[in-house]
């Protein structure tokens, strides 16, 4: 499922307009993504933890040549999924 179908599902389910559904969508995207790169987590309980997660610096070879190189530390984001969220995977 790609973001317009993403909206157009919502939208069908809360009987809210496209539009002003995708700017929901998009704000709550957002929201997520500027509050995870201020290194703060976000929890939609039962759906799962957004959060950004430090990645040590490790060596690493290049596929091509076989050559080790090294991988500088970084911070990622990551996500948790819930239980609920989980279960019904399954």
């Amino acid at each position: 499922m790609n973001k317009e179908e993403l909206v157009k599902a919502v939208a069908a389910s809360a009987k809210l307009s496209q539009k002003d559904t995708a700017e929901i969508i998009s704000a709550t995207i957002e929201t997520i993504q500027k509050t995870v790169a201020k290194k703060q987590k976000v929890t939609l309980v039962g759906f799962g933890t957004f959060e950004a997660r430090k990645r040590a610096a490790r060596v690493g070879r290049n596929p091509q040549t076989g050559k080790e190189i090294k991988i500088a530390a970084k911070t990622v984001p990551a996500f948790s999924a819930g239980k609920k969220f989980k279960e019904l995977v399954k």
